[in-house]
């Protein structure tokens, strides 16, 4: 049984690390799409940047599934994107503090410039109260600066995390279910 040939469309290590830890061969090319979502309801952003950086990817690789994938955090419904600063990344940490949030994840798959599937996946997640030291020693590794929301739930982060409700994976970055179940519905071999 020949495997379909699977492209990532991200530069994110994390998104690598777990396509490699699932034992799914592919290539990354990341999408130079700028994320500008059409929707005018928030929640449906990962979907839509998901599938324009599938799009993007697949027109240049015709003949590969191309997984497009972002995530966002979402607290009363807006959306946290990336922290700008450290001054911007321990302001949304301490919005965050001892308070539950939204983690959707778009997913989507396209070959020869069609999306052929797309789905998201949503986790709740609820910090700890953290003190104001935990939070700027958080900061100031410079682990937030690169993910949505500020904050990484597999690196230190962690310490943040009172609990989550949903996939683990998803706050991550790549929840494997929904991938896994989409590609298994395409019928495509990995």
């Amino acid at each position: 049984m020949n495997k379909s040939e699977i492209v990532l469309a991200s530069g994110s290590p994390r998104r690598s690390e777990i396509l490699k830890q699932l034992g799914i061969p592919f290539r990354v090319v990341v999408s130079g799409e700028d994320e500008k979502p059409t929707s005018k309801n928030p929640l449906d952003f990962p979907r839509e940047n998901a599938c324009a950086k599938a799009l993007s990817v697949s027109r240049q690789e015709p003949d590969a599934y191309v997984l497009g994938f972002d995530t966002l955090v979402f607290l009363d419904g807006e959306p946290l994107g990336k922290p700008k600063s450290a001054a911007n990344a321990l302001e949304m940490l301490n919005k965050l503090n001892n308070r539950g949030h939204l983690v959707i994840t778009g997913v989507a798959v396209a070959k020869a410039g069609k999306v052929l599937a797309a789905s998201e996946e949503k986790t709740e997640v609820i910090f700890r109260n953290c003190t104001r030291q935990e939070l700027e020693d958080y900061v100031n590794s410079k682990d937030p600066m690169d993910k949505a929301g500020a904050y990484g739930i597999q690196t230190n982060g962690a310490r943040l995390i009172k609990s989550i409700n949903g996939c683990y994976y998803n706050v991550v970055g790549l929840p494997v279910a929904c991938t896994l179940e989409m590609l298994h519905r395409l019928q495509v071999k990995v």
